[in-house]
């Protein structure tokens, strides 16, 4: 079954047993959309216990908190697994973490469960028999308005979960919709208690409004409703921050990163756009003005100090260590590609080889496209790569420590050296073979004790 069959198969086995069964949420907006649901949830009046009785293979991944995880059961070994959240009807009491509920009453009301809930466009219910929703909060009417409007109180809701506070942005991007004036005065006044929620939490959520394809509204509406300042801060910075009209005509920092931000489509990488959004917050502290008649604005160094920057950022919002490498490289390499006519073929080959190449190229391109359009560069790297065999991008190497050893040289720094110096010269053309690398290293190094070597 796929996760509609599943959870319309859920919702009437549940029927059958004298509970009362809906979908709901997101899924259930997004049908009245008519967009595909990414996932499917099921509430019930049936307890998490009644809930694994009926489903003996349901997990209860958040059995406190009323809910279980159901698979199907027809799947074979060969499909994969798909899954539905089953949440029992309730009422959430007191909130002292910001974030779970410090006692789940269980209900029978369907009403009360919605009114519990984030946003009026969240807490529909719909029966799958007939398809038609339960609306008890007036989430239908803002659906047809395209408004983000918090239940009942605001001020409540977001003191529930501070987290709410992000996901009225990123609900209001993806869809283009409004956020209603009490619910964004809530947040403008409540921005800095973001701060109180984990940084995994943050970072996830600003993850998902950088690649749900409007990434420059939802950064837009971050920085109206006052949160950009608080989460990050360096992106913040950037406003104001001009830039030299002949290389930027588009403006300031701020504009030039946004304008990158609206060109990154739904399900781009993570990293991309994190890479995106970050690779120019080394230009406000480096900002240099015009010098002299001829002069100009200058941001000497702002890739390799935006790096460090970024590297603190990906501690701070506690990114795995791949994402946090592979965004820093973005930010400190960005800059590389205005020298891609004048580098080596060595240069050139090992500058393509670096890890996913391809979110550096991207982050280029639109970096060109919001600012000189110029892509000569961009073109020059492309066809470079079109053109050049990978075995020549990435060649076997010619020589490895033992050839060093045998050749007298002793372990240590100095093999690196060698072994670097030996690659350039074969990345370069000027080394075909085994041989000729054992030549080569004969006439320009000297083994000169433990850890030296003379290079001619």
């Amino acid at each position: 079954m796929n996760a509609r069959e599943l959870a319309n198969h859920i919702c009437e086995v549940l029927r059958q047993n004298d509970f009362q069964s809906y979908l709901v949420g997101g899924c259930v907006r997004d049908l009245i959309l008519h967009r595909p649901p990414a996932d499917y949830d099921v509430a019930t009046d049936a307890t998490p216990q009644q809930v694994g009785a009926i489903f003996p293979e349901a997990l209860g991944v958040g059995a406190q908190f009323g809910v279980m995880l159901v698979p199907d059961p027809q799947r074979d070994a060969d499909s994969p697994l798909v899954t539905v959240e089953v949440a029992t009807f309730r009422s959430d009491i007191g909130y002292s973490d910001g974030r779970h509920p410090d006692r789940v009453v269980y209900t029978t009301s369907a009403e009360q469960d919605a009114r519990r809930r984030d946003f009026t466009i969240n807490a529909l219910f719909m029966d799958p028999r007939k398809d038609e929703v339960l609306d008890f909060v007036g989430g239908q009417n803002d659906l047809r308005a395209g408004v983000v409007r918090a239940i009942g109180d605001p001020v409540t809701r977001f003191r529930e979960d501070k987290l709410r506070m992000l996901r009225a942005a990123r609900f209001a991007a993806r869809f283009g919709y409004v956020i209603s004036q009490s619910t964004s005065v809530a947040i403008t006044g409540m921005a800095a208690e973001i701060q109180q929620v984990s940084a995994e939490r943050i970072r996830d959520e600003l993850t998902k409004i950088l690649t749900e394809g409007s990434a420059r509204r939802g950064v837009e509406l971050l920085d109206a409703l006052g949160l950009l300042l608080v989460v990050l801060p360096e992106v913040a910075a950037t406003k104001g921050v001009e830039q030299p009209p002949q290389y930027h005509p588009e403006g300031d920092v701020w504009m030039h990163t946004r304008m990158m931000l609206e060109q990154m489509p739904a399900g781009c990488s993570p990293t991309l756009a994190w890479g995106v959004l970050l690779h120019d917050v080394g230009k406000p502290p480096t900002f240099a003005p015009p010098a002299g008649p001829n002069g100009r604005i200058r941001f000497d160094g702002h890739a390799e100090i935006g790096a460090l920057m970024v590297e603190a950022i990906c501690k701070r919002l506690r990114f795995s260590n791949s994402d946090a490498a592979q965004i820093v490289a973005l930010v400190a390499n960005h800059m590389k590609f205005k020298d891609a006519a004048a580098m080596r073929p060595a240069t050139m080959k090992r500058f393509v080889r670096m890890d996913r190449f391809s979110e550096h190229l991207e982050l280029h391109r639109v970096d060109c496209l919001s600012s000189h359009r110029m892509l000569n560069n961009y073109d020059l790297v492309t066809r470079f790569i079109a053109e050049t065999p990978p075995e020549e991008v990435r060649p076997p190497r010619l020589l490895t420590g033992t050839d060093l050893k045998e050749l007298g040289f002793r372990a240590g720094p100095v093999f690196r050296e060698i072994l670097a110096a030996t690659e350039d010269a074969q990345l370069d053309g000027r080394l075909r073979t085994r041989e000729e690398a054992l030549a080569w290293v004969k006439s320009n190094f000297q083994p000169a004790g433990e850890d030296a070597a003379t290079h001619n």
